[in-house]
């Protein structure tokens, strides 16, 4: 609906909650305006258990800044469940799925940029550069040391494993910074396995430097890895008049 994804959901939510939090993020990944998860079709008497993990939902939020992700349901028992839970905090909850996408819609829509490469040595040198021009006419010059170095490793690793076009993106939303870097091979890089957790130096330079990093596989076969940086902007102090 007008770049926002729409998941519909329907029968028990125990049975569909892991597939539920699995498809938003593959929405994720596909740079939407938001998504918006319909629960109208989900039948009473959901467990606490299973709402706990509904509302867990709220971290894709902070790892995926400037998308927000809304939970529509008429019931007032699951509403007031994800209202209370903490992470629950970090999504929109609605009574319906128009009154969800239009708050989703009217939420501030990050700064990005988009960039295009192809699988050569060059790349992770106009990864930099790239990363570097957009932080400049941001303001956000303080940033461009950590987050040219993430972004050099992540493409670095891109082009020694995935033999395809990346495409990466930078976005910058309430001072949050998320790099991602996404291609179409269905191999994994050997650091940055889809669990994450094989060690390297690549991956100690973007763990230690990020607010949260992962990797995710595309619907289309592919991959994308993303890391958010915290990225305050500068604040400007008026002199006092005298």
């Amino acid at each position: 609906m007008g770049q926002v994804v729409v998941l519909g959901v329907a029968g028990p939510l125990s049975d569909v909650i892991e597939e539920l939090d699995r498809a938003i993020q593959l929405a994720l990944a596909d740079g939407p305006r938001g998504v918006v998860c319909d629960l109208s079709g989900v039948l009473e008497g959901a467990e606490p258990d299973t709402l706990e993990v509904l509302a867990a939902a709220g971290r894709h939020v902070r790892n995926w800044p400037g998308t927000p992700v809304a939970m529509a349901s008429p019931d007032p028992q699951v509403r007031h469940a994800l209202d209370v839970a903490p992470q629950g905090g970090h999504l929109i909850v609605a009574t319906s799925v128009l009154s969800a996408v239009s708050e989703v819609r009217r939420a501030p829509a990050p700064t990005g940029q988009w960039l295009r490469l192809a699988p050569h040595p060059t790349a992770p040198r106009a990864s930099r550069n790239f990363v570097t021009r957009s932080l400049l006419d941001w303001g956000l010059g303080r940033v461009i040391s950590p987050a040219c170095l993430v972004v050099s490793e992540l493409v670095t690793n891109y082009t020694m494993y995935a033999g395809t076009d990346i495409d990466l993106s930078i976005a910058w939303n309430l001072g949050a910074l998320r790099l991602t870097v996404r291609d179409n091979s269905p191999s994994w890089p050997h650091q940055l396995h889809p669990d994450l957790q094989t060690h390297g130096r690549g991956l100690t330079i973007v763990t230690a430097l990020s607010r949260a990093f992962g990797a995710l596989p595309t619907a289309d076969g592919g991959k994308v890895v993303w890391a958010v940086l915290e990225a305050q902007a500068r604040l400007l102090v008026q002199p006092t008049p005298s």
